[in-house]
């Protein structure tokens, strides 16, 4: 149930994490009553030594089967660890799976050491913003079915079948923490996410953009997404959304935002969200 007319979410860390803690975390959260789960897209951690990580697809898919009410997704997809047209097919799939409660953020990436290290390409940023405008139109394209053919630099199709159609198709949220990423979103996708210290300075720009295409305000989500500390120590300590979580969403839902993707890295952070649902 929305809090204070504001979706909140928990994005639960991969970095040093087992996946029967995510699984058992994502369940406890379904139940004290938040609105979705979310899942970061890394292959590797930041710098040494190395940890392991759980891979983003394949453990919101297997959540996806033992939660019951939460939507899921990824905080956000790397375009380039992917095709397009394979997310394309995963998302049609994780769709039916898990009842229609799929939420599919994307965005350009930022780890560069990541691709180096499994020989994958990491292009520029213009390149990177290309690759997700064409990888975003070729979502669309393929959810509708086909067969879809499409001329591209980076992704073309050619009498391209895709079923079954997801319905509905999941929305795509961007994730953009640039003037740039704000204009994309606002353009192309059905919600746009940013760090809460962006807010003030980008929503002016993403509100813009919308106006410029043609697009309204109520179209297009807009998600504040948590990303402080570091993996392994407790992201919620002293947190206003532990404390007093309706004053809290109150004031973000004020500031612009239709959601609020919270950070829990720990067992603690989980803790408290769960004891703090008590206090909606």
């Amino acid at each position: 149930m929305p809090l204070a007319g504001l979706d909140v979410s928990v994005a639960l860390d991969t970095i040093g994490t087992s996946f029967a803690w995510w699984r058992d975390a994502a369940v406890r959260l379904d139940g004290a009553g938040y609105d979705g789960i979310r899942c970061w897209d890394h292959f590797v951690r930041h710098g040494r030594p190395a940890k392991p990580v759980l891979e983003c697809w394949t453990t919101i898919t297997a959540v996806a089967a033992v939660t019951q009410r939460v939507t899921i997704g990824p905080f956000v997809l790397n375009v380039m660890n992917r095709h397009p047209a394979v997310v394309a097919r995963m998302a049609a799939t994780l769709q039916e799976a898990s009842n229609g409660r799929l939420v599919l953020g994307i965005g350009i990436g930022g780890f560069a050491d990541e691709h180096v290290m499994y020989g994958m390409p990491y292009p520029d940023v213009p390149e990177r913003v290309a690759r997700l405008e064409e990888a975003v139109a070729v979502l669309h394209a393929l959810w509708t079915g086909g067969p879809i053919s499409r001329e591209s630099a980076y992704y073309p199709l050619v009498d391209a079948d895709a079923l079954p159609i997801p319905t509905p198709p999941p929305p795509i949220v961007v994730g953009g923490q640039t003037r740039t990423g704000a204009g994309v979103a606002a353009r192309i996708a059905d919600g746009w996410t940013c760090r809460p210290e962006d807010l003030d300075r980008l929503l002016p720009v993403f509100q813009d953009a919308l106006a410029a295409a043609g697009r309204r305000r109520d179209e297009v989500r807009v998600i504040v997404g948590w990303e402080n500390g570091r993996s392994g120590e407790d992201a919620l300590a002293g947190s206003p959304w532990i404390a007093a979580p309706f004053d809290e969403a109150t004031r973000w839902r004020s500031a612009g935002a239709d959601g609020v993707v919270l950070l829990a890295r720990t067992e603690a952070d989980v803790r408290a969200l769960v004891d703090a649902a008590g206090r909606w």
